[in-house]
């Protein structure tokens, strides 16, 4: 082939990769509407609740590595193995991090000390690891042994040692919303990495149309633990299911496998990180059955495009404007998922301006905080949801059961509505803002005559005008020296025309 044809034929075939990739980010942002009407009623009540509590924690936690990643031979900077007797060696390396379960003995884990922090936090639900990636189960299931609670595990004979039941449990006693984040891979599983084929990546590193029975017999596992834990663990308000590339895929997907991968996956340099592959898990049965068991459940099949995605979830980042569907932003607070030694959380400014800025998107924030091996939290982690909890005593009331109203957010200011036609204008406070200004104006709303503005937190009526579309409201002197909460001060209107 001469160099100009070489040339032409890259062209065409980066055209193509970066026309798939494009393809695949405005697929992750389609929705397909629930029909349900338990879940749907469901999904309005979780719409409400605004705020909630993630929590990544398994047998990692020992070395303080990213969670099951390590263990999936793919070059990534962020999943290198730099831990155990043997990095150099893969195979050693995955003995040696699954023998992480014999040691596992989180001794000062008590799950109604973080329930009381969350719920003081302004937290209105829970979604707990099950099972990450590497399939090491934190619930007591009886289809495998690589479990918190097999015998060979240092922690099997604490009380607490089905950590699961624990979490929920507490969390319930608290009047908080359950949920069960859950792999739908499992690279402990010898029907998802049978152990006569190396794995190659993420996927399963057999082909399951090639061995049929074999899938089916990981199809029956997954379905069983996921059904366990709607069995048997009281009421499960949201299954957040995690490994979206364990999904069904027709013949055209595949054949794009390697254009997109190639664009999105190398520097040139032709080698692909991961495979796509055909892996029908038989979500539609599944969910089915899980309905059964939990009328109106929520079900999140993350990032698979369909009706099992009853809600979106942007990960680590806030989008930039309104989603017209149901969404979540699920956000690290410190420095990963997973516990990380000396981990710096994010400040109390940071968090609660994030809040603000999701609820009037029309999300929620699913806030993560990584236990340590011992079964504890940092501190920084008790100093932000303590920061989160004082804004809510005075805020709150412009989170909950809010709704977006249009433009969502003009410069610094965010704004909610309720049903009842309160509206509410968040000033979210600028860098090396210390008093509140004499005046915040509004341009894009005005109050109706009569009305009555107000900051949340002080009971005196502000004194307003009206400014063309808008309105200025005046701060007293003594408010702005002495403000009644930090970080977000709130603007209330009882009626707006």
């Amino acid at each position: 082939m001469n160099t100009t044809l070489k040339k032409l034929v890259l062209y065409s075939f980066l055209l193509c990769s970066m026309h798939s990739f494009s393809q695949a980010i405005l697929e992750d942002e389609r929705y397909v509407p629930e029909t349900d009407p338990l879940v749907l009623e469901k999904l309005d009540q979780w719409q409400d609740i605004k705020f909630g509590l993630l929590m990544h924690w398994g047998a990692y936690s020992q070395w303080g590595i990213v969670e099951s990643w390590s263990i999936c031979p793919e070059d990534y900077g962020w999943c290198e193995r730099t831990k155990g007797s043997h990095p150099e060696n893969y195979f050693l390396y995955k003995k040696e991090y699954e023998d992480l379960k014999k040691t596992f003995n989180p001794v000062k884990f008590d799950p109604d000390k973080w329930a009381d922090a969350a719920k003081a936090a302004g937290m209105r639900y829970v979604v707990f690891t099950t099972k990450h990636h590497d399939g090491f189960s934190m619930f007591d299931s009886k289809y495998t042994d690589y479990k918190v609670t097999d015998p060979e595990c240092a922690f099997s004979d604490n009380p607490k040692a089905n950590i699961t039941k624990e979490i929920f449990d507490s969390f319930r006693a608290k009047d908080m919303w359950v949920g069960a984040y859950f792999s739908k891979p499992d690279w402990h599983h010898e029907n998802y990495w049978d152990p006569y084929f190396p794995p190659q990546d993420r996927n399963v590193n057999y082909d399951p149309a090639l061995y049929p029975e074999k899938w089916e017999k990981y199809v029956q596992f997954t379905h069983n633990q996921l059904l366990e834990l709607l069995t048997d663990y009281g009421d499960v308000d949201i299954i957040w299911l995690d490994g979206g590339w364990v999904k069904k895929r027709d013949q055209q997907n595949l054949e794009e496998n390697y254009a997109e991968k190639f664009a999105e996956n190398t520097s040139g340099n032709g080698f692909i990180k991961h495979r796509m592959v055909s892996q029908d898990i038989r979500m539609d049965e599944l969910v089915t059955k899980a309905r059964e068991k939990q009328p109106g459940l929520i079900v999140v099949d993350r990032a698979v495009y369909g009706k099992n995605q009853n809600y979106l979830t942007p990960e680590n980042r806030v989008p930039e404007k309104e989603l017209p569907y149901p969404w979540e932003s699920c956000i690290i607070s410190g420095d990963g998922w997973s516990y990380t030694p000396d981990s710096k959380y994010i400040s109390g400014k940071e968090g609660v301006q994030m809040l603000v800025d999701i609820v009037a998107k029309g999300g929620n924030l699913l806030l993560n905080i990584a236990p340590s091996p011992e079964g504890e939290w940092d501190p920084g982690a008790y100093q932000l949801l303590q920061e989160y909890g004082k804004w809510m005593d005075v805020n709150s009331e412009a989170i909950y059961n809010s709704h977006t109203l249009a433009p969502y957010k003009e410069n610094n200011i965010c704004i909610t509505q309720q049903d009842n036609g309160n509206t509410y204008f968040l000033y979210l406070v600028e860098e090396d803002e210390t008093q509140m200004p004499s005046t915040i104006t509004i341009n894009s709303h005005q109050p109706a005559k009569g009305s009555t503005v107000s900051l949340l937190g002080y009971n005196t009526p502000l004194k307003w005008t009206a400014k063309e579309d808008g309105f200025v409201v005046n701060i007293p002197n003594s408010v702005r020296k002495n403000p009644p909460s930090d970080y977000v001060w709130t603007v209330k209107v009882s009626k707006l025309e």
